[in-house]
């Protein structure tokens, strides 16, 4: 590993004295000088904007974004956008990246579903292919979109582009345009319901829309058994159609000559582990990848994964050797019902996309993941297992990423017990927030490069604060907010009359909310900010080298979509300190 001085981190850690130094969080935080990456989001929930953006800062690299309006989603009855719609104004967006282009950009990290659907949420519920209104006047069909962008962007040989994109889900979204909780479920049931298989030369667009309406004995599917009335079937699977052109079309123009330099990754949106509508359109995209590539499982983690695999290819990095461990003993089944293969396979998957290959020798980073418990009975054995692994590769100096895939059956038992035991901020990656098919991503993409950048990048207090902050935001919306304050948030807006799902359907009162919002969370993150600010983390890899968190202080809490499912906040931090030491229990300097 390359041997580094760490002179402004260590000029920010010259500080003495008894106790833990908490410094006083800025209020105003020096500019870094960054190389930037245009990017167009999947859409304003959290895991595609901040988080994404201090994934991008601890890299060395700023993301420069269209305006919000622009890339955000409405649900049912909630304001809609400038465009006079609920979803993403396309043709702004498109131009967007063309005048990117025109000022010289080079690097592009671009979501397909929001340049050509208007977001994620909008792509399950478009039927037909509808043309594309530039600000200038310019009419395009959404192939001729797609031609446009990739042709404008293969232009400058010096562009890396990463296109991503996902494979359409088993069902729409509730509370967006008709579809409610009952379509959802009865869609849902129709989908998963296996299709013809499909390979080689019959393994084509053409015959795989034939096969949508077709159950796995070749004889049509009866929608009326789902409850469905046939429009709605036609709906969903013309849906499926022009989302598959569409993806075909960009596939088949990266597959020709000038796009050595287009990076392409698909994500299988929420699935199942049955031979579901999903299968022949998996194995349909897959066959057009191209080298370099990748089809994996999730879709709100494919932004970590495309920003993180850029820094690791621009930084020519051969990779690392690393230990990976389950606890729990559920790695061969499924995380959860919208996963489409063991979690074993996805987290094996997203090594090797990361290039992360195990070793039995002492490795660069040891992968600790907490599945299921196999026995309901042996709970406390399976997080203390793996708490006394955490402890030995803390002291052994071996960087750790960790992933909670326990879907919450510990309930806040292993939580509790982290914050008691261990440095969270000593953590390389941590994940375990929203749904199990993106835990394995984001963990990986997080904690490859963190032990990267550790290796090969120039380290700025801007690229230290921006890690602190990645980490202490999946940490404390995991721990304070999914598994303590939601369920309470939950029940409490359900007393009120209010839809937890959308604020607005019916309208409640959404100041109240966020008002509640804040007072549970301040309590809830109270021991978790305790134990950030008492912990290190790691500043060098040879010599291995640590410096102390500083002063930790939240702000701002909303919700980007009016809904309980997940929250935003903004996150301030003070100077980072000298290594904070633990003697019998109590923190010195």
């Amino acid at each position: 590993m390359k041997k580094r001085l760490l002179p402004l981190i260590l000029a920010l850690t010259m500080l003495t004295g008894c106790g833990v130094q908490s410094t006083e969080p800025l209020t105003q935080e020096p500019a870094a000088e960054e190389e930037t990456i245009a990017y167009v989001p999947l859409d304003d929930r959290p895991d595609n904007w901040e988080r994404v953006v201090y994934l991008a800062e601890s890299l060395g690299y700023q993301l420069t974004m269209p305006e919000p309006d622009l890339f955000r989603t409405r649900l049912n009855d909630q304001p809609t956008n400038a465009n006079g719609t609920q979803y993403g104004d396309r043709g702004a967006q498109l131009q967007w990246v063309l005048d990117q282009e025109a000022a010289g950009c080079d690097r592009y990290v671009l979501f397909l579903d929001q340049l050509l659907s208007g977001g994620l949420v909008n792509s399950r519920a478009m039927a037909d292919h509808e043309d594309i209104a530039l600000p200038d006047g310019t009419v395009l069909t959404e192939f001729e979109a797609v031609d446009l962008l990739l042709t404008t962007l293969a232009a400058d040989e010096n562009n890396e582009v990463w296109l991503l994109d996902s494979v359409m889900r088993l069902a729409p979204t509730v509370g967006y345009q008709h579809w409610d909780l009952a379509g959802y479920n009865a869609l849902r049931d129709y989908g998963i319901l296996g299709r013809p298989d499909l390979s080689g030369e019959s393994l084509t667009l053409s015959r795989l829309e034939e096969t949508y309406p077709l159950g796995k004995d070749g004889q049509p599917i009866a929608p009326a058994d789902f409850g469905l009335r046939d429009g709605e079937v036609e709906e969903y699977l013309s849906a499926r159609s022009r989302k598959l052109e569409l993806t075909d079309r960009v596939q088949t123009v990266l597959s020709g000559p000038g796009f050595e330099n287009f990076r392409m990754l698909i994500g299988i949106d929420d699935s199942s582990a049955e031979e579901c509508i999903q299968k022949n359109e998996i194995a349909f995209l897959r066959s057009r990848l191209r080298t370099g590539d990748a089809l994996l499982s999730g879709v709100d983690d494919l932004a970590f994964k495309a920003v993180a695999k850029l820094y690791l290819e621009e930084t020519h990095w051969q990779g690392a050797g690393v230990t990976v461990r389950y606890y729990g003993d559920m790695q061969q089944e499924a995380a959860c019902a919208y996963d489409f293969q063991p979690l074993q396979k996805i987290m094996d998957d997203h090594l090797a996309f990361f290039r992360l290959a195990e070793t039995e020798e002492r490795p660069d980073m040891a992968v600790l993941v907490l599945t299921q418990p196999a026995d309901e009975s042996k709970r406390t054995d399976y997080y203390g297992a793996l708490l006394a692994d955490l402890k030995q590769y803390r002291k052994d100096h071996i960087p750790v990423t960790l992933v909670d895939a326990g879907n919450g059956r510990y309930g806040t038992a292993f939580h509790e017990t982290l914050t008691k035991e261990v440095d969270l901020g000593w953590l390389l990656s941590y994940s375990g927030f929203l749904d199990m098919a993106i835990v394995s991503g984001t963990a990986l993409s997080h904690g490859a490069a963190r032990l990267a950048f550790l290796e090969t990048g120039k380290q700025t207090e801007s690229t230290e604060r921006a890690f602190a902050r990645t980490l202490a935001d999946s940490v404390l919306k995991d721990f304070a907010y999914k598994h303590v304050v939601r369920p309470e948030l939950l029940a409490y807006v359900q007393e009120q009359g209010g839809n937890p799902d959308n604020f607005w359907n019916p309208k409640g009162d959404i100041e109240d909310y966020t008002v509640r919002l804040a007072a549970a969370m301040n309590t809830a993150v109270r021991p978790l900010i305790k134990n950030l600010e008492r912990s290190n983390f790691i500043v060098s890899l040879a010599p291995y080298t640590e410096a102390g968190w500083g002063g930790i202080e939240l702000s701002n809490y909303r919700f980007p979509w009016d809904r309980a499912f997940e929250i935003a906040m903004d996150i301030r931090l003070g100077d980072f300190t000298e290594p904070h030491k633990k003697k019998f229990g109590i923190y010195v300097q």
